[in-house]
């Protein structure tokens, strides 16, 4: 067990298995909370493959040590066997691109095995559209149609957002420090009504 481990054609398998130790420390000590992370949102065609991976399902975190173990096992299995076989340990490059290749599906079913039993990854991440509904304070300029002010909104999360505004109805001006009511977006500005218009309760989302 200790030439397997101590061989230098199993160093990467060995750190892989240390970092995983230490980064499970880390996540039962509480020290890493969940990170806020909308894989396919910000990462596009990577995003996809990450959600195939299993990102979603478990917390990055997590993924990230069931990987790093599956990779270590599998590397330090490969080894072993080569050398029984064989008598002599693969070379780390070769021995790595093998497990990095069977490691990856694996992770994949894995995730999908222990997605019941682990919390997901909590995000507070919005899409602008979801802003429409909710009211917003002019912060700074004077907005009329066709020249935005910028405004502040807080999203269903408490977090604020700073967006421009202008009004939906052609003849209405809002100041500095007047609150709106977001009705549509167009692009990246948003189409507004006067605080006039919406003292009915019940109107924002």
């Amino acid at each position: 067990m200790l030439a397997l481990l101590f061989a230098p054609e199993n160093s990467l398998f060995v750190a892989a298995f240390v970092l995983m130790v230490l980064i499970g420390l880390v996540q039962f000590s509480g020290l890493v909370g969940h990170v806020d992370l909308d894989a396919h949102g910000e990462f596009g065609d990577l995003g996809a493959l990450l959600t195939w991976l299993g990102l979603g399902r478990l917390p990055l975190m997590a993924l990230l040590v069931v990987m790093l173990a599956i990779f270590a096992l599998v590397g330090l299995v490969g080894q072993q066997l080569s050398h029984d076989l064989w008598g002599a340990f693969q070379p780390a490059w070769l021995a790595a691109l093998v497990a990095l290749a069977a490691s990856v599906p694996m992770t994949a079913a894995a995730a999908r095995v222990l997605a019941p039993w682990l919390p997901r990854d909590e995000t507070t991440a919005i899409e602008l559209d979801d802003l429409v509904g909710r009211r917003a304070a002019i912060v700074t300029g004077r907005a009329s149609q066709g020249f935005p002010a910028r405004a502040r909104v807080e999203d269903h999360h408490g977090q604020a957002h700073y967006v421009m505004v202008e009004p939906n109805a052609p003849t209405e001006i809002f100041e500095e420090g007047e609150e709106v009511l977001l009705v549509r977006r167009e692009a990246q500005a948003f189409r507004a009504i006067g605080s006039g218009a919406f003292r009915l309760p019940g109107l924002e989302g």
